[in-house]
């Protein structure tokens, strides 16, 4: 077995202990799962990969085969007939199918079995091939001899063949590592989605359709199945009301999206969106409807603003929409903008006299007086003047609270029901994870996470009793602009149950934080590495973690992008997947409530998720990446090129759209107005011919010339950019290789 081989050869090169581990997998490349009791493959009941229906399906096959030969054959090789055909139930399904480190088309339909188990079946029982496996090269191997068959048959790893896989103690060890889970297993993760611009959300309606619905900040709001085909038209499309610009890291555009509790009988929704009213940047919460006969499509003209807020300045907008147990809709606000919450004595953040730095609760069902809604009469300050305090703030000290989530709670207990998680992105030093509780206080501007940010408001005046301290607060040397997530209550991966999946849009770590009694402990989620993530399953993804979603079976979604632009279709979602244990399929089933459909539909078409490192026509890239020049490079930036000039010398380039990925502190930042020189690279991989209009990758060391220019040496890497670059970037930068 390779991993077991890897293990012993490393142990006689060195004292040096390493664990390579091998890993249950299934032939549809996903985990095992538990209490299948399993009749016919009766190996497989505790843990294996078929339900009870593909077992029966199994039996009536291996009949179906036998009674085409006398009885005296089949009273031989019904066990034969067995055990080839209950292969597919195994744990190690893809491995004793050769499946692991091939492409589909090198997958084999016939199980490896071990030298004299595949003897004796031979000899016994070959005349039954023809109905056992539809590969010629092994028909034909089959009418030479029972040597020129168990040789063709053989699997690469010879440890896990049939019989002996059952009997081989580190196998059945790493099964039930499998079955009782690790807090330190590495996730994989199934791409949904790609070529989206920005999507900021994904939401469900909760009327039994399973749709999905997936935000792009444009505007735009495109309903997916649970398989990944989409609507081509889309359900929403308020491109010529949402107010957003294509300039990377714009923080503005159509950022939430809610349904209503019984969506499935009024049809009424609700978004949140940045548009310009009266030559003022403004934040719109509005209530629109579906159509009546066509509920994949919104009616725009019955759009309802609720609530209109002008923003001082063009970030920290919240973006946050979401029903809470009760039926009222809370509503995320950030601080106005701009650095530190200027506004005002104390900030917009602990000022109850304004909307901004708050999550607001409403009634979207009543009214008030002359307000387009309703005040919940448990929110907070319902019996304060409401000169002084606004009637609609559930809770206050919100810098910018991006995506909160109401954790569903415990399918069985109920426990966690209706608690609601928020990721308030910090100003210089630290991001925080929050519960918002009724009345809460979260400090913001004199707290920064745990820390005093405002030495002149940290007093009781500012910060009393309704104070609510963070379950996790995180420093800038970890990551640096947090993204909420979501407590994980599927059904599919029940070693992920109750965890809070969240991560970081600046540098792409992903973390979980798992409840201890009244502790939290954050432990930061791996990937698994390629011969875990096999199949359609990946193990890495674009690095701006611009947010995470759920569906309504309670599957937990990551949607990023490569590059945070509102024109730029590098967009992908994520699922995640637990490479080692899976729940049952038969359990977890959903029952999709059909809906008419009358727009086209699109079928998912995946992206490549192999990592070419290296493009072919340069292999010096893999060189530079191999010496660790990542973990040296004085600067690293994506960038378009808009102009160029070539010289003998090297090419004198004009660029914009920078994206500065990394860079020394000590180098000033790049300006569109800089002439980027390069020069010709005769020893080590020559330059591209960079095309106007085109994005490159720039990585490695400069100098400036007595003119100002920025000379990129020929030491570095010019590459035309694919997002990949920027994983292994940040995947180098990671690792203890540059510490």
């Amino acid at each position: 077995m390779v991993c077991k081989s890897l293990v012993f050869m490393i142990l006689l090169v060195s004292a040096s202990l390493f664990s390579i581990r091998c890993h249950p997998q299934c032939t549809d490349s996903y985990p095992p799962f538990e209490d299948i009791n399993l009749q016919y493959c009766s190996h497989y009941r505790e843990f294996g990969c078929c339900v009870a229906e593909r077992d029966q399906e199994l039996q009536e096959i291996s009949l179906s085969i036998l009674r085409n030969f006398p009885e005296n054959v089949r009273g031989d090789c019904d066990n034969f007939v067995r055990d080839i055909l209950c292969q597919e139930c195994s744990p190690y399904g893809a491995h004793v199918f050769n499946m692991e480190g091939k492409s589909r088309a090198d997958w084999s339909d016939f199980p490896g079995l071990c030298s004299e188990y595949c003897r004796n079946f031979h000899q016994t029982c070959g005349q039954l091939l023809p109905y056992l496996t539809r590969s010629q090269h092994l028909l034909n191997a089959s009418t030479e001899s029972s040597d020129a068959f168990c040789m063709a048959q053989m699997i690469d790893d010879v440890d896990y063949c049939f019989p002996d896989i059952l009997y081989d103690m580190d196998l059945n060890d790493q099964v039930r590592e499998s079955q009782i889970g690790s807090s330190d297993d590495c996730l994989c993760l199934e791409e949904f989605a790609n070529n989206l611009r920005n999507p900021l959300a994904l939401n469900f309606a909760n009327d039994s359709t399973h749709r999905i619905y997936v935000v792009e900040q444009t505007g735009v709001v495109t309903i997916f199945f649970r398989n990944g085909s989409y609507l081509n038209d889309p359900f929403l499309d308020i491109q010529d009301l949402v107010y957003v610009s294509s300039r990377t890291g714009d923080e503005r555009g159509l950022l939430g999206l809610a349904f209503h509790p019984i969506y499935a009988e009024n049809r009424k929704f609700y978004v949140h969106y940045t548009t310009r009213y009266e030559g003022t940047l403004n934040v719109r919460i509005s209530e629109l409807e579906s159509f009546p006969n066509d509920t994949n499509r919104a009616d725009a003209r019955t759009e309802r603003v609720l609530i209109q807020v002008e923003q001082p300045a063009g970030n920290h907008n919240g973006g946050s929409l979401f029903f809470d147990l009760e039926g009222y809709l809370l509503i995320s606000l950030g601080d106005g903008g701009s650095a530190g919450d200027p506004y005002g004595e104390y900030g917009n953040g602990l000022n109850q006299t304004t909307f901004l730095g708050k999550i607001l609760r409403i009634d979207v069902d009543g009214r008030d007086g002359s307000l387009p809604y309703g005040i919940p009469p448990s929110n907070p300050f319902v019996n304060e003047d409401p000169e002084m305090k606004f009637h609609e703030i559930f809770a206050y000290g919100v810098r910018n609270m991006w995506r909160c989530s109401v954790d569903r709670g415990d399918s069985e207990t109920g426990y966690g029901a209706g608690r609601i998680f928020c990721g308030d992105v910090g100003q210089n030093k630290y991001e925080e994870i929050d519960i918002i509780v009724n009345g809460g206080n979260y400090g913001w501007r004199a707290m920064e996470g745990n820390s005093c940010y405002d030495r002149d408001l940290c007093n009781e005046a500012f910060i009393g009793d309704d104070y609510v301290e963070p379950i996790h607060v995180y420093s800038h040397s970890v990551g640096k602009s947090v993204t909420g997530g979501h407590v994980y209550r599927g059904c599919q991966y029940p070693h992920l149950q109750g965890l809070y999946i969240y991560g970081d849009f600046w540098n792409g770590r992903l973390f979980k934080l798992e409840e201890n009694g009244a502790e939290w402990t954050n432990t930061e989620i791996c990937l698994g590495t390629k011969d875990i993530c096999t199949g359609n399953l990946w193990n890495f993804f674009p690095e701006n973690i611009l947010s995470f979603g759920e569906d309504e079976a309670g599957e937990v979604y990551m949607l990023v992008t490569d590059i945070a632009s509102s024109s730029h279709t590098g967009g992908k979602i994520f699922r995640f997947v637990d490479p080692n244990k899976r729940g049952n399929p038969e359990e977890c089933h959903v029952q999709e409530r059909p809906v008419p459909v009358f727009s086209p539909i699109s079928t998912f078409e995946p992206s490549n998720n192999e990592f070419a490192v290296c493009p072919e026509n340069c292999p010096a890239l893999y060189t530079s990446l191999k010496k660790k020049k990542f973990c040296k490079a004085y600067f690293a930036f994506i960038a378009t090129v808009s102009s160029k000039i070539n010289y003998n010398s090297g090419m004198n380039v004009q660029i914009t759209g920078i994206n500065v990925l990394r860079k020394k502190s000590y180098i000033r930042d790049l300006k569109e107005t800089d002439k980027i020189i390069l020069q010709r690279k005769a020893s080590i991989c020559s330059c591209p011919d960079l095309q106007i209009g085109e994005t490159y990758f720039f990585m490695g060391s400069y100098r400036f010339s007595s003119g100002g220019q920025f000379i990129i040496k020929t030491t570095s890497i010019v590459r035309k950019y694919h997002w990949y670059m920027g994983a292994r970037l940040n995947e180098w930068l990671k690792s203890k290789s540059c510490k």
